[in-house]
């Protein structure tokens, strides 16, 4: 079972009386007893994430001794661009300038529900703000193409959750980086480099990784069409919460990648691991109707405007809401003058006339 799944744990009393066992025969009140038990068990078991089980994909996971990368045709993932294979990680970029690197997966992924842990590391010598830029981890139709995305390419289409480790955009100072981040492309739909993906993020949470002793882990869920991620960076082997998104609609058969880019500033990047887990989720025959009748052949999100406005109304905290705090009460005083300067001159050309 995976670290991310929460598991409710039923317990049978022990006892010396077996109902079974010959000789004995079972009061009235012992027959009610076992029913609820057994009910009680089935309930608590029902009730674990839908009857949710989980299954370790090695096919589309990726762990030490790494003995499935390579450029030979029966490995089942692919090094590109200045991406290395060591003993203890796979280290996509060094820290050096203008490098980008990445692996993928050379076999598309047809699981309808699953979950990527990802174990990774990013460190270097540059101080904070002077590092750079990040890494990703991708669920895409395309694979192993160069680019300004995290060292993607742009106009992709599926899923990309970015690790941002450097800001482009110096004016939103209420956004702490490394910022953890989630977007789904269409094909068409850019990354907007300069303000930091933006216009198109699903949601993210601000995440301190760089130059950690623990490990730091990030953990993606795709199960019913809603997109979870969370993060377990601060050495306590707990999830915490970063985006929970309903209604995102990925098709099966993309591929499985990370990536990471540096430009004037640098970091070591590093993967340690990507473990796959296959989600096996009962539903209704309804429900598999639904879902068959609504087949998915590109990635889009339901209702994506109400979370542009969110975002929006999101923006308004800081400075925004500084500047509009203050500038309101500059336009009060200056009423209150305005008025008072109004009040005084009519009240003395009101004396004037009374004497």
């Amino acid at each position: 079972m995976a670290a991310a799944s929460s598991s409710k744990h039923c317990r049978r009393s022990k006892s010396s009386f077996s109902p079974f066992s010959t000789g004995n025969k079972m009061p009235f009140k012992s027959h009610w007893t076992l029913a609820f038990l057994i009910l009680a068990v089935s309930l608590c078991f029902a009730e674990d994430d839908h009857e949710m089980e989980e299954f370790l994909k090695r096919e589309y996971s990726l762990s030490k001794p790494y003995q499935g990368v390579g450029s030979s045709g029966s490995s089942h993932w692919e090094l590109m661009g200045d991406s290395m294979v060591t003993t203890e990680q796979v280290r996509l970029t060094p820290d050096m300038q203008s490098r980008q690197g990445a692996v993928w997966s050379r076999i598309p992924c047809h699981l309808k529900d699953w979950e990527m842990q990802v174990h990774f590391k990013i460190h270097g010598q540059g101080k904070k703000n002077l590092n750079g830029d990040g890494l990703a981890i991708w669920y895409t139709k395309e694979r192993m193409q160069k680019g300004p995305v995290f060292g993607n390419m742009d106009n992709f289409t599926g899923l990309g959750v970015f690790v941002d480790t450097y800001p482009n955009e110096e004016k939103h100072l209420e956004r702490i980086f490394p910022f953890v981040l989630a977007m789904v492309g269409n094909g068409s739909v850019s990354y907007d480099h300069e303000r930091d993906g933006r216009p198109t993020e699903l949601g993210g949470c601000n995440a301190m990784v760089r130059n950690l002793k623990h490990d730091t882990f990030l953990f993606i869920r795709y199960i019913r069409r809603r997109l979870t991620v969370m993060i377990d960076i601060d050495g306590q082997h707990e999830w915490r919460d970063c985006l929970d998104i309903p209604g995102v609609r990925l098709p099966q058969g993309y591929y499985f990648g990370a990536s990471a880019i540096t430009g004037d500033l640098s970091d070591n990047h590093d993967i340690i691991s990507l473990k796959l887990y296959q989600l096996t989720v009962l539903r209704s025959p309804k429900e598999e109707e639904e879902e068959e009748e609504d087949e998915i052949t590109i990635p889009s999100v339901d209702n994506m405007d109400l979370l542009r406005m969110g975002e929006s109304e999101e923006g308004m905290s800081g400075i925004a809401i500084f500047f509009t705090v203050l500038f309101s009460m500059l336009g009060c005083v200056f009423l209150i003058v305005i008025g008072l300067v109004v009040y005084s001159h009519w009240n003395e050309s009101r004396r004037k006339r009374f004497y």
